[in-house]
């Protein structure tokens, strides 16, 4: 059976038609649940944690379809979600562990050892350990360009910032990274 190409323009259609939205929901599961996915587990460390939070982007996703006005493409949209719902697990977590808001995420990378999900190696782990230190924002911004290579365009519309502010971000990031990876060794 052959698959059939995903089209945005004709997904949204039928996301508007109370007769497709079902089905149409179903595909934009299925074109971004990966990619979602992957932006999720690079915050939240744990895997099973990233499949709660995906299924969270989703649901709240589909509660707010009917607001979805198509200013932006579905896919910022979705980002944007999946990144607010990211960082809310996160502070969440915190919370529950007794950890300050203000604190960095290096809570969420200890569990990344035990996670039978993980195939990385120390150099992974290390990594990941600096990318933790990053602010929540500095750290969307990093994994979006590093690892999604997102166009500060895209990252822009996702997060409501300007292209300047956000190169500047990932610079700080990379400068952040790079001293601890230094003063890790």
């Amino acid at each position: 059976m052959a698959r059939s190409t995903y089209d945005e323009q004709q997904v949204i259609k039928q996301l508007r038609d109370p007769k497709t939205v079902h089905a149409a929901f179903a595909m934009v599961i299925e074109h971004y649940s990966s990619t979602l996915y992957w932006q999720i587990r690079r915050m939240v460390i744990d895997h099973d944690d990233a499949n709660d939070v995906l299924q969270n982007t989703f649901i709240k996703a589909w509660t707010s379809i009917e607001g979805f006005r198509g200013d932006a493409r579905l896919s910022t949209w979705l980002y944007k979600i999946a990144a607010n719902e990211s960082i809310t697990f996160i502070n969440k977590k915190k919370t529950a562990n007794h950890i300050s808001i203000d604190d960095d995420d290096s809570f969420l990378v200890n569990q990344l050892e035990s996670d039978e999900w993980f195939d990385g190696d120390e150099v992974q782990i290390k990594l990941q350990r600096a990318i933790a230190t990053l602010p929540d924002k500095q750290r969307l911004v990093f994994n979006m360009r590093y690892y999604d290579e997102m166009k500060y365009e895209d990252i822009s519309e996702v997060l409501g910032t300007s292209v300047g502010a956000l190169k500047a971000s990932y610079h700080h990031a990379l400068k952040k990274i790079e001293s601890f990876l230094q003063d890790n060794d």
